[in-house]
């Protein structure tokens, strides 16, 4: 159980390192849901990042109707 918390704590260490060389945590001003999405993807992601996976998320909201009056 150990070995398994470890293994989880580098894999999601490296992962950080991969966004942080993406240039994922720099101050941009205003994050957005897609913005944070492909931290949180790209962290997860974790080492798989250097064999060439390069999660993106989009966050696109559909046509909302306007409220009646």
């Amino acid at each position: 159980m150990r070995i398994g918390a470890v293994i989880v704590v580098i894999w999601l260490v490296l992962g950080v390192v991969a966004a942080f060389e993406r240039g994922y945590f720099k101050n941009t001003g205003d994050a957005s849901c897609a913005e944070a999405g492909t931290v949180i993807v790209t962290t997860i992601a974790g080492p798989l990042n250097w064999m060439g996976v390069n999660p993106k998320i989009t966050c696109d909201v559909p046509d909302v109707p306007e409220p009646s009056e």
